[in-house]
């Protein structure tokens, strides 16, 4: 029988999302709808439904968008290209790109310029790699896993940079990172790590969990949130059961059957609201469990704030 819940610290919006939101929010009430998105805003449904009410409304491409229109650019960041072909059209344009996400784009257009070949950590089809991708295609290599790190080569081995996905494992990145060093030992790595701080907060809190004996974990966010997916890998390569759910509806009450401590955490684009939904449920369902909030020794509070584009 469950009796007791750990609930990770930090969870809820990290400061990307949060800005990000609030920008759609913001210039839907200065200038009224329809504001036009070429992505979700952010990757969790709950949010893009709630936003569509508003007036926000995602289109597959940027020929949907009627010219002159107000559009935003969302956070995973966007090629260089969408943003020429946007002034082209004539769209009063918004950036809601989270500010970790542009500091790897300028890294990528700085090394490109320096006659790098740029190695690419991350997932090819995730629309962050190709926003970043954008800024030097000619130059740019993309690395998924360890296989793909042991038969990538570049032009001049010895010019090469290593720069990464923002939403990765920390775990896999670094084993895919040491395969490029080998590979190249001359390879250059950024001065700051490239996985933002949230991403790595929150899996640091996973593993936190697990050690304080979560039998199970459970993931809050929506099934393309890249920071959602490594969540559940986290606890997965800890030996531990995990799963992910949009939101309480989604508890299936066999996966709790012989447990005692369940881990309960978040993406970094699900709304803290969700997380209080599984809460309320599981306390339903087990009237004496308990709520034990985790803060993993070391974890630096989350009190990032980004300012806001112009409106």
């Amino acid at each position: 029988m469950l009796e007791t819940i750990l609930l990770a610290n930090p969870l809820g919006f990290c400061a990307g999302v949060e800005r990000a939101i609030l920008t759609v929010e913001e210039t839907l009430k200065k200038h009224g709808g329809p504001v036009y998105l070429n992505n979700e805003i952010v990757h969790n449904a709950d949010v893009t439904d709630s936003l569509a009410q508003k007036g926000a409304v995602v289109v597959g491409s940027l020929s949907e968008v009627p010219a002159g229109s107000r559009m935003i650019f969302s956070a995973h960041g966007v090629p260089p290209s969408l943003r020429e072909y946007a002034e082209r059209r004539g769209l009063i344009t918004n950036d809601a790109t989270c500010p970790l996400v542009e500091k790897v784009h300028r890294e990528a257009l700085r090394y490109a310029g320096e006659g790098y070949a740029i190695i690419l950590v991350g997932h090819r089809e995730h629309v962050e790699i190709q926003g970043t991708m954008g800024e030097a295609p000619a130059a740019t290599y993309v690395v998924g896993n360890v296989q793909e790190a042991e038969g990538i080569n570049v032009p001049d081995p010895s010019k090469a940079v290593c720069l990464t996905q923002t939403t990765l494992s920390v775990d896999d990145t670094k084993e895919i990172v040491d395969v490029l060093k080998r590979r190249f030992p001359e390879l250059v790595l950024p001065p700051h790590d490239d996985i933002c701080y949230a991403t790595q907060n929150r899996q640091d809190a996973v593993r936190d969990m697990v050690r304080n004996g979560a039998k199970l974990v459970l993931v809050v966010g929506s099934g393309n949130s890249s920071n959602t997916a490594r969540l559940v890998e986290v606890a997965k390569g800890r030996g531990v059961e995990a799963y992910r759910i949009d939101n309480r509806t989604e508890i299936q009450p066999q996966w709790l059957e012989g447990v005692s401590v369940l881990g309960l955490t978040a993406g970094a684009s699900a709304p803290r609201r969700l997380v209080d939904g599984v809460i309320t449920h599981l306390s339903e369902m087990y009237p004496a469990v308990k709520v034990t909030k985790m803060s993993a020794v070391g974890m630096p509070e989350e009190n990032i704030r980004f300012a806001l584009p112009r409106i």
